[in-house]
Parts: C-alpha cells; sequence; structure tokens
C-alpha cells in the first residue's frame, strides 16, 4: 500500500466497452474495430464534444468538467443514476488526491460510535427484526442478538473482522453461508465503489479496498469490472448453521444524524418457512444468555 490509482479512465474505458454500436446505430467504419464498444471519437460525438477533451477526461486530465459535460458523457455512455452520481464524484476537483483517485496508504482509523439511542432502538427490535449498524466501507458497528447470529458469530470475531466485505472475500467460511456467494460478492464490490464515489476523503473506505484488493483476487476481479451499485433493499440468502436456510429481505436506512452510518433491518414474510425459523433462532439466542 501507499500508491494513488487514477479511478476515472478505467471506469470510462469500461463504460465505453459494454456498448455495442450497432444498437446505437454508429456505423463499423473503414477499418474494423479492434476492441469491443465504442471508440473515444464515437463518445466524442454522442456527447457532442471535441475528441481532444473528451480524451482528457477519460485520462483524468480535465481539471474542472462542468455539469452539463458530465451530463452529457452520461447519456453517451447510457450510465445509470447511480454511475452517473459516481462519475459526478470522481471527478470532482475537491478529491483528497485532486484527481479522482484510490489512495492506498498504511494507518488505522476509529471506528465510528453508534449513538446509545440507536442501540436501544437495536435491542429493542431483537425479538422480531435483526438488524445491523454499518459504517463507512460496510464495517459492522452495532447490532442486536439474533442479528449476530444470522450468519457469522458477530461476538466471537476479533474487531478487524468486523466488516461485511472483509468477510465475504477473506473469511474461509463465507461461500458454506451464502449459497448466492458470487452475486453478494459483485454487488459488495459494487457498494464499494459506489460509496468511494460519494465519500472520496474517508480514508476508511480506501483502506479496506486497498486491503482486499491486495488480498482477494476474487476482490480484484470484481472490482476491474468498474460496477457501481447503492442498493438499499434486496434479498439475502443465508444457510444458517443453527436453524437452515433463510430467505431475507433487506431494508437500509441512512441514519441523517450519524454520517456514513445505515440502519439494516431483515424480515421474512409472516406464515413463512424463513420466519419460523427466525423465531426458533431468536429462542436459541435467549436460551444461550438465560
Amino acid at each position: 500500500m501507499g500508491h494513488v490509482e487514477n479511478e476515472i479512465t478505467p471506469f470510462l474505458k469500461a463504460r465505453r466497452a459494454a456498448l455495442d454500436p450497432a444498437e446505437l446505430g454508429l456505423p463499423e467504419g473503414v477499418a474494423r474495430r479492434r476492441v469491443r464498444g465504442l471508440r473515444r471519437e464515437e463518445v466524442a460525438q454522442l456527447a457532442g464534444v471535441s475528441v481532444d477533451y473528451y480524451t482528457r477526461i477519460e485520462q483524468g486530465r480535465a481539471p474542472a468538467i462542468s455539469d452539463s459535460v458530465l451530463d452529457a458523457v452520461a447519456r453517451a455512455l447510457r450510465l445509470t443514476p447511480v454511475e452517473h452520481a459516481y462519475l459526478r464524484n470522481i471527478t470532482l476537483p475537491r478529491r483528497r488526491a485532486g484527481d479522482g483517485a484510490l489512495v492506498c496508504t498504511e494507518g488505522t482509523e476509529a471506528r465510528p460510535r453508534v449513538r446509545p439511542e440507536i442501540q436501544e432502538l437495536l435491542d429493542a427490535m431483537d425479538d422480531t427484526v435483526p438488524a445491523i449498524v454499518y459504517g463507512p466501507a460496510t464495517d459492522m458497528l452495532a447490532w442486536n442478538r439474533i442479528a449476530g447470529r444470522l450468519s457469522f458469530d458477530f461476538d466471537a470475531l476479533p474487531e478487524t473482522e468486523l466488516n461485511a466485505a472483509w468477510l465475504i472475500f477473506l473469511h474461509p467460511g463465507a461461500r458454506a453461508l451464502y449459497p448466492a456467494w458470487e452475486e453478494m460478492a459483485e454487488e459488495t464490490v459494487a457498494s464499494l465503489r459506489a460509496e468511494i464515489g460519494r465519500h472520496p476523503d474517508q480514508a476508511r473506505v480506501h483502506r479496506v479496498i486497498c486491503e482486499l484488493r491486495e488480498r482477494s483476487e476474487e476482490f480484484r476481479r470484481y472490482w476491474e469490472a468498474q460496477g457501481v451499485l447503492d442498493r438499499n433493499h434486496g434479498t439475502k440468502r443465508i444457510l444458517n448453521p443453527e436453524v437452515g436456510e433463510l430467505v431475507l429481505t433487506y431494508e437500509a436506512f441512512p441514519l441523517p444524524n450519524d454520517a456514513g452510518q445505515r440502519l439494516c433491518t431483515f424480515t421474512a414474510p409472516k406464515g413463512s418457512e424463513t420466519e419460523r425459523r427466525l423465531r426458533a433462532l431468536t429462542e436459541r439466542v435467549g436460551a444461550s444468555v438465560a
């Protein structure tokens, strides 16, 4: 660690490569395409800017880019709203590296504190709704008892491993717990990319990404795919070692007074097998602390 990498260039290159020129009505041209996707010239044409200017944007050499130009590039590359927001974030001149970069440095940061009122809320949901508070870079900051036993035993983990991305990519038991591991891994990396766009000065986010890139070949593969995702609801499948498979719906709620923290709840439809198994797990957890 201890280096800086431009994130603008690989992102825009990947988005160019993902587009089919034929679907956009672009001709093959005189010479056959040597690479898949759009050429820089074609993106510049679709965005209504000069080839030289687009090239400088893609190479991270454009010091100040107007919102209108970024909007035009986003339309040309068919970016999703989340990808568009990410592009805006990584091209902001106020980034700490100044050029849309991932900064890898050594060091540690204190974990954010969860307010006592939030912990009280977690505890109040303990018998019915598993809930976790996540901090920057998917750090797990607080949870209620039932959430602490959904997958890994959080209370038995050292603080250095209380990070969702770290557990997915580096814990040897992760694949056994998550039947849809590939999908979860891809979404986790894409969410981290979105987060580094939202919080470019958050050293903890940089640190987690850099460590995982260094230690996990799978993480590197997903990171290089340049996916961006900001998912705050969905479904998660867990093979709980105590009660069997759980199919849970999750919702993530930003805590407006606690920067970078999200409250994530897990529920199951009434009358479902997962609801029954959650009740059984709650009883087991209660008996173990009685």
